[in-house]
């Protein structure tokens, strides 16, 4: 069944229909390739309110409830009764060691063989003896594969403060070292909410690298990596199934070619299963409650599994960004 384009004389405002845009356009989704990534919000609360925090994570919102081992351990069951293609579980927030269960949730994972990343602040909550003394158990059983992402806004203090609040800057700068001394597999996270060229971004991560001897490549994108903003507000363009040829890119280089991330509602009683990280709250974007329900997810958002294109994030970040969460 072919689907016909909406009416002309019925407009549509933009990222409202799955199927067209607001200028009758066919709009383009992308299915899975291969389930490599699979994320895990730990709860969306947070130590500390930044102003531009897509997720809206701070010390009072509790939207997204704290995983437990019983919320993660049916999908790591999940992608080994399927031999699914997983080689990397994602954890992030809010602040994931906030929940007491983070070193426990990371060493399942762990345990399995998989990679961990964690997205931090490096702050206060990673930095508790009991959490760095985890940590440390953790890196010696399995070095490497564990790696820790510090969300760095800027390598100036005053605009990283700017956007996390006064100290932050000094605090996580405190933690960063204390992974890095400690032999942590360790990158950073930088923004480019300032439109400054990433060349001059990249050049000053590296002195404050070299200022406070922190044996980190500001020239690695893996290292240091710098995410495009996202701008709830800003004027996006929609992508359609044309842009792939005009802007040159492909389906399966986007986000939600290889990853889906994992939520748990407050109040639910079962974690869901969205396309990314980037869309924790819109309920139209649940894709089940397991990963084969994604896979199969039909109607609305998704076909047969495959991501439409309808939010503003999908374009901005992912496609016109060339953003990415994993590793």
């Amino acid at each position: 069944m072919t689907l016909d384009a909406p009416l002309a004389q019925a407009p549509i405002a933009k990222f409202t229909d799955p199927d067209w845009t607001a200028k009758g356009e066919r709009r383009a989704s992308v299915p899975l390739t291969a389930l490599e990534t699979l994320w895990f919000n730990t709860g969306s609360l947070c130590n500390i309110t930044c102003g531009h925090c897509y997720i809206e994570s701070s010390p009072r919102n509790d939207r997204l409830a704290y995983l437990e081992p019983g919320d993660v351990l049916p999908f790591l069951d999940e992608i080994a009764a399927d031999r699914m293609p997983v080689r990397e579980i994602g954890f992030t927030g809010g602040e994931p060691f906030l929940n007491r269960h983070m070193a426990e949730l990371a060493g399942l994972c762990l345990d399995r063989g998989f990679r961990v990343l964690v997205l931090t602040n490096a702050m206060r909550p990673m930095q508790r003896p009991v959490v760095r003394a985890a940590l440390s158990a953790l890196r010696e059983r399995h070095g490497d594969r564990l790696q820790l992402r510090v969300s760095l806004d800027h390598h100036s203090a005053a605009l990283h403060d700017q956007e996390r609040g006064a100290g932050s800057f000094a605090k996580a700068m405190t933690g960063l070292a204390w992974l890095v001394r400690e032999g942590f597999s360790v990158a950073v996270a930088g923004r480019t909410r300032w439109r400054e060229d990433q060349g001059a971004l990249r050049a000053g991560y590296a002195r404050l690298f070299a200022e406070h001897g922190l044996a980190l490549d500001a020239a690695d994108p893996h290292a240091l990596v710098l995410f495009p903003e996202m701008d709830e507000t800003a004027e996006v363009p929609e992508i359609t199934t044309a842009c792939w040829g005009i802007l040159k890119l492909r389906p399966d280089a986007m986000m939600c070619a290889s990853s889906r991330m994992v939520v748990k509602r407050k109040g639910a009683e079962r974690a869901v299963v969205l396309p990314c990280t980037l869309l924790p709250y819109d309920p139209r974007f649940e894709m089940g409650n397991s990963l084969a329900e994604a896979a199969r997810a039909h109607g609305g958002q998704f076909d047969h599994g495959a991501v439409k294109l309808n939010h503003r994030h999908c374009a901005k970040f992912c496609v016109l960004g060339g953003g990415s969460c994993s590793a």
